[in-house]
């Protein structure tokens, strides 16, 4: 995709409601910019070759590492560097952008009902 075109996220978003299943915006130097809702607790996982990072357009979540829980609130963001063991959790529904390397399985390096190894372009 080369065509430069503004990208309205609000629209975006309201094009899906379920949780934990990444969508695909757009591209940038081999990644990719995903858009996410999450709700509940997701999977203690890691990824060995990528990093990723979680911006929190609506809501808050709280990022379990295995020494800290660390809550990341609306126009915060977090990077979680490769090979570090993660577990994200939100009490209310959250909206998030993410940018990793188009590589990246969701669910890192555990398969499980989480995992989306097809990602759907909104």
């Amino acid at each position: 995709m080369n065509i430069m075109e503004k990208i309205n996220i609000a629209e975006k978003l309201s094009s899906f409601a379920d949780y934990w299943n990444p969508r695909i915006i757009g591209e940038l130097n081999g990644q990719h910019v995903k858009l996410a809702k999450f709700k509940g607790e997701f999977v203690w996982h890691k990824h060995d070759n990528e990093d990723e990072m979680f911006y929190v357009l609506k809501g808050y979540f709280d990022m379990h590492f295995r020494d800290r829980i660390e809550r990341i609130h609306e126009h915060e963001c977090i990077i979680v560097p490769k090979g570090v063991e993660h577990k994200p959790v939100a009490e209310e529904e959250v909206a998030v952008m993410l940018f990793e390397p188009s590589t990246t399985l969701n669910t890192g390096d555990t398969v499980n009902e989480f995992t989306k190894s097809e990602l759907m372009r909104v």
